[in-house]
């Protein structure tokens, strides 16, 4: 089984643009989201076994955010509840469909996320980030849970999945970023998080920072490029690269949280869910575990808000 552990909040997407735009206030609708919620529910949707670790609230959005996972065939027993509110994100779409994110944070329930005694005897893996790991307290609670399980000998995956404006001291984060990577055996990043993370604009000397953060102990590093496709600098096999998979796009909302699970997935299919599996891939199986990823997010992209593919869409 595959635990994904992080918040889950609700995205408030542009809704279609009004015959007369003009005179007309922004409409926004409610979709499930949350890197992490996102990544369960594309495993689920996949076909792995997979169960989804964090706190949400007793609300009515609450409520429909555990509804997705069931849906999707998650496994929810590790989720706490709270009557706090569900966090919200307003997502900001540009004409390219990049998305830009505000969010509504203070007092929500996911933020008091606690430490599980334990994971169910059947985890294989683990995977955490984004905001989860910023808002404290329950920041320390997902960052030890990492720390934990890792000792333990499961396979840990890591996307800090970056929202700058969430983090009030950016060198302090840095810093803690660079003490999760012992713990940390896939790393997955776009190019404009491992920029932020470098603090380069232009990605100049990007590499030399990637061939120092494998060395702190990832067996590899993703790094997402949007339509230009996806990267792995990995222990084996060098680096590989693969090219986008060409598509209408209509947002990228869940594009990266797609890349994230179909990583897993297909890792999993595979049998590498361990640190020393991925340090051996070769380049070969690299660039089927890339392509895979490529045509997944794809498919998310092609659709408004974060709707990741069933495995009857990729296998078609």
């Amino acid at each position: 089984m595959i635990v994904v552990a992080g918040e889950a909040l609700i995205d408030l997407v542009p809704a279609p643009v009004p015959s007369d735009p003009a005179s007309a206030l922004p409409q926004l609708l409610p979709q499930r989201g949350g890197g992490p919620y996102n990544v369960a529910v594309a495993l689920g949707r996949l076909g792995s076994p997979t169960s989804f670790c964090s706190r949400v609230s007793t609300d009515a959005f609450g409520t429909a955010l555990l509804s997705g996972l069931r849906d999707a065939g998650v496994d929810t027993a590790l989720v706490q509840r709270g009557p706090e509110p569900t966090t919200l994100s307003v997502a900001d779409v540009g004409s390219d469909g990049s998305a830009g994110y505000g969010f509504y944070t203070e007092g929500t329930a996911d933020r008091l996320f606690a430490l599980p005694p334990a994971l169910p005897d059947g985890a294989t893996a683990l995977s955490v980030g984004t905001c989860s790991l910023v808002l404290e307290p329950g920041a320390s609670a997902y960052e030890a849970l990492l720390r934990r399980e890792s000792g333990n000998g499961v396979f840990t995956a890591l996307d800090p999945n970056i929202r700058a404006g969430l983090i009030a001291d950016a060198d302090a984060y840095r810093e803690r970023f660079l003490s999760w990577l012992p713990h940390v055996a896939l790393l997955k990043l776009s190019v404009e998080d491992a920029c932020w993370l470098a603090e380069t604009e232009s990605g100049d000397g990007l590499d030399d920072h990637l061939a120092a953060w494998l060395e702190r102990g990832p067996a590899a590093i993703v790094l997402t490029r949007g339509g230009d496709g996806l990267s792995v600098w990995s222990r084996g096999a060098g680096q590989v690269s693969v090219p986008g998979t060409s598509v209408t796009v209509v947002d990228t909302i869940g594009a990266g949280d797609t890349v994230n699970a179909a990583l897993l997935h297909r890792l999993r299919e595979i049998d590498a869910l361990s640190h020393a599996a991925v340090a051996g891939l070769g380049a070969e199986v690299w660039r089927d575990v890339l392509g895979f990823a490529a045509r997944a997010a794809a498919l998310t992209c092609s659709r408004s808000g974060a709707e990741p593919p069933y495995a009857w869409e990729l296998s078609a």
